[in-house]
């Protein structure tokens, strides 16, 4: 549906709605590491600025927070403190540039053969599970608040309709906050103290990220799965809006657009933004499309940005809500993994796909770590890098080759 068809009410209604489906998970990734929200709802709005500029105005995507790197900016900022995590997200941006050269000049047969599903759903796998131990952390320090807001998000995922369905997250949280405020945990304090209008940290607290190798190279092959999942999100919406994003704009622009995206939000001290698949359904279902729509959703999160109270009473929500959520949320992430290894019939039966999985695998949760000087790499960078690598030394058997033919 074009947006023509709508009064400027209705785009501004299903603009702001679209970014309430995002919202969740937008702010729940810098809740969890560390960072104001605030900044996040900003670096989410501005990045997708910067994307339909870079995109033409074509791609109606919205950029949220990717809960791919929520394990890797804790286990960074516990190295390297937090200015040194975001500084590694430089190096998240240079991974999206590389990608979007190499598409431009190859098409995706490089990607494919770097970057097949034997090597993506491991990592995908490790992206989910790395952080479950922490998950449990939070939620035991009030079990009841954490098995209200699972219950709640488990339910509306399980039976709820429409756009209520894309929000459990939401519906979670704002759950257990209220069972929170009736159990007197919730401290107001801050939301009273808190001013109505305030700019967020990335305005009122500039300053250049604190740029160090270390972390730029151990986020850069976390970046992997993302890119993965990018080129899959360009192709769910161009089929939702009947349109070939692929050729036009191309992957490449779409590809560039999320690099200089997380460029932004490096420097504005946001997590990574990228491609947010949650308003793509929410898209299917209104059957609004036009990237105008879109727009408005990210001009609406610079808004809310600013709402000093909002970031505030965010920030009041306790652990152990976040912990609930955290228990379904890192197992559906691990879940999407396994699911990618189906959908592409990787065959268990070969040796080849059994070492590769294993290994990456093993390493990832068992945390091994590789250090070379003052240089370290450990977790899901270290176990894609390996993958990756298995993946072009192991020799493939004649029968791999003739299924991947036939394929």
């Amino acid at each position: 549906m074009d947006t023509t068809n709508l009064s400027p009410f209705r785009r501004t209604i299903v603009g702001v709605q679209f970014l309430f489906v995002a919202f969740g998970a937008t702010v729940l990734v810098p809740l969890l590491v560390g960072l104001d929200p605030a900044t996040a709802l900003f670096t989410a709005g501005i990045g997708t600025f910067i994307f339909h500029l870079v995109t033409k105005g074509k791609v109606p995507i919205f950029l949220g927070s990717s809960f791919a790197f929520i394990a890797p900016i804790i286990a960074a900022s516990k190295q390297w403190g937090m200015p040194g995590a975001l500084a590694g997200i430089i190096g998240v941006s240079l991974v999206y540039f590389v990608m979007s050269m190499l598409i431009r000049w190859q098409g995706q047969r490089l990607l494919k053969t770097l970057f097949p599903p034997v090597v993506i759903g491991p990592v995908i796998i490790l992206i989910g599970l790395s952080l479950s131990s922490s998950a449990v952390d939070m939620a035991k320090t009030n079990w009841i608040l954490a098995c209200v807001s699972l219950a709640v998000a488990v339910l509306v995922l399980s039976l709820g309709k429409g756009l209520i369905k894309l929000v459990p997250v939401v519906c979670g949280i704002v759950a257990g906050y209220i069972v929170a405020i009736f159990m007197g945990v919730v401290d107001f304090a801050p939301v009273q103290a808190a001013a109505w209008i305030a700019l967020p940290p990335a305005l009122s607290d500039f300053h250049l990220p604190q740029f160090a190798w270390e972390p730029f190279f151990y986020m850069i092959p976390v970046a992997i799965a993302p890119v993965i999942e990018h080129i899959g999100d360009v192709y769910v919406v161009g089929a939702v809006a009947n349109k070939d994003f692929a050729q036009e704009p191309g992957l490449h622009r779409t590809m560039l657009g999320d690099g200089l995206a997380c460029l932004a939000a490096s420097f504005f001290g946001g997590p990574p933004v990228t491609t947010y698949s949650e308003v793509t359904g929410a898209m299917s279902i209104t059957k609004v499309t036009h990237p105008q729509v879109i727009r408005i959703s990210a001009a609406t999160a610079i808004v809310f940005s600013v709402i000093g109270k909002l970031s505030a009473l965010l920030q009041s929500i306790p652990s152990a809500v976040l912990g609930g959520i955290m228990l379904l949320l890192f197992g559906t992430i691990a879940s999407v993994g396994v699911q990618n290894l189906i959908q592409h019939k990787v065959n268990l039966n070969h040796t080849r796909n059994t070492i590769i999985i294993s290994i990456t695998l093993t390493l990832g949760i068992g945390g091994a770590m590789l250090n070379i000087g003052n240089f370290a790499m450990s977790g899901i960078g270290l176990s894609a890098i390996v993958g990756v690598l298995l993946n072009l030394i192991l020799p493939k058997s004649k029968e791999e080759t003739a299924e991947e033919a036939a394929q």
